[in-house]
């Protein structure tokens, strides 16, 4: 593919408050995508549904696919190797193999976390890099509920070491508000799979709750951890995390006002967002959008966001950002997964280097 130049948008439209949405103050963000200023390359084509992405400490990244049940291994030059084929992926409906994260311990231990769905479950399991191939699979964490919908899938380590995991409701609303489910749930587990220290809760993985299905963790430079959740019908959400904190899911979509849950910090319409994978870099936040076939810029100062901005449109739905070492920006196309419209390139890894 050609490179192409893409603008960030230099304003951003202001949308009135919607009447008559009984969880209403928030605005709907019908904001324009502008395609004039960024440089943005084709780094990899012809996948199948590039889930995630984790960087190696030698700049290498690992991508899962979804549908395949593949992690592949791409170099700097888009180079794609195949470092393993895991055959109990079960990618029925939204399930399949998701989320991907390295070990900060990664020199010492070699040691790599994916997130999937079996026929059974969902779970997370560690592999070991050895030889250009994940080898040794270990289960970390089964047991997490799966359904052919609302898996969660997001993997990332914490600045202080631990794994953080997004969990889905798997289609049953009740797991959100359950907290001896790990439906619903963003975890802090150990390594080993264990509650972190420190948690919320008792003897429980459980950070917070009341979630309907997360794709994208990312932590800022103040280690304040926000979280992209798909709405149902009215809004998506873009949320600051706090431990033990309730976010209201099934009683609440969007902001509700209630002092028992926490509202969101920015919503949309799905038309305009269903919020995939979510990057932080410079402080400012990247959120992926599949039905809004759009990259979503939100700048952020200590829980506090900016006006949202539109970007990287016409590629289609848009699944991972993820900060490279670089300080580019790598987002993924989910045109193959059985909502989107594919074009023969599809799915892509693009990357995107800012001015």
């Amino acid at each position: 593919m050609s490179m192409r130049v893409i603008r960030w948008a230099a304003a951003a439209v202001f949308a009135a408050i919607l009447a008559g949405c009984a969880q209403d103050p928030s605005p709907s963000r019908s904001v324009p995508v502008d395609e004039n200023a960024t440089a943005v390359s084709a780094l990899a084509v012809e996948l199948q549904v590039p889930w995630d992405v984790a960087f190696l400490p030698d700049g290498d990244a690992l991508v899962t696919e979804r549908d395949s049940g593949r992690v592949l291994l791409i170099g700097d030059a888009g180079t794609t190797t195949e470092v393993v084929q895991i055959d109990d992926v079960d990618n029925r409906g939204e399930g399949g193999l998701m989320g991907i994260a390295v070990s900060p311990e990664f020199a010492d231990t070699a040691h790599v976390f994916v997130y999937y769905t079996t026929d059974a479950d969902n779970r997370i399991v560690r592999y070991t890099f050895s030889e250009g191939a994940l080898t040794d699979p270990q289960p970390t964490l089964a047991g997490i509920p799966s359904g052919t919908i609302h898996n969660g899938g997001a993997l990332t380590f914490g600045p202080d070491g631990y794994l953080y995991a997004a969990t889905g409701d798997a289609g049953q609303q009740a797991f959100s508000q359950n907290l001896n489910s790990l439906g619903g749930k963003i975890l802090r587990l150990t390594t080993d799979g264990r509650p972190a220290p420190g948690n919320p809760f008792p003897e429980s993985a459980v950070l917070s709750y009341g979630h309907r299905n997360i794709q994208g963790l990312a932590f800022d430079s103040r280690d304040q951890l926000w979280a992209s959740e798909f709405g149902a019908f009215s809004w998506d959400e873009l949320n600051l995390i706090v431990p033990g904190g309730n976010y209201g899911w099934p009683e609440i979509e969007g902001i509700g006002g209630e002092d028992r849950f926490i509202d969101p910090v920015e919503v949309w319409r799905p038309a305009e967002a269903s919020p995939a994978g979510l990057a932080i870099i410079d402080d400012v936040l990247y959120m992926a959008a599949l039905r809004g076939n759009r990259l979503w810029e939100i700048p952020i100062n200590n829980g506090a966001t900016g006006e949202p901005r539109a970007s990287l449109g016409g590629y289609g739905r848009l699944r991972a950002a993820v900060a490279a070492p670089d300080g580019s920006l790598w987002v993924t196309t989910s045109n193959r997964d059985g909502r989107g419209r594919a074009a023969p390139e599809d799915d892509q890894i693009l990357r995107v280097n800012f001015d």
